[in-house]
């Protein structure tokens, strides 16, 4: 599957309004299936230049995926070194 490019992931604006909400255009939120009531997490990019949005549950994902990873990578690190 190709991953969508830069300008495909691309949705809009938004403007911030009064109480700081901004709403995330129909588009990105039928994409990553995003729905009223559910939890987003808002993180700010490392340099300070801004930040994004991600579905809680997404993140789960994410770092379970990341943590299956790593335990291989450690297994066949201490099964190297099993082996000297």
């Amino acid at each position: 599957m190709k991953k969508p490019s830069l300008e495909e992931n691309f949705f809009g604006s938004a403007t911030v309004g009064e109480r700081g909400q901004i709403v995330i255009p129909a588009e990105a939120r039928k994409r990553y299936n995003i729905n009223p009531g559910d939890k987003v997490l808002v993180m700010g990019h490392p340099n300070a230049s801004g930040v994004w949005v991600c579905k809680i549950d997404a993140m789960r994902e994410v770092f379970s995926s990341m943590l299956t990873e790593i335990e291989k990578l450690e297994s066949k690190i201490s099964g190297s070194q099993d082996a000297e």
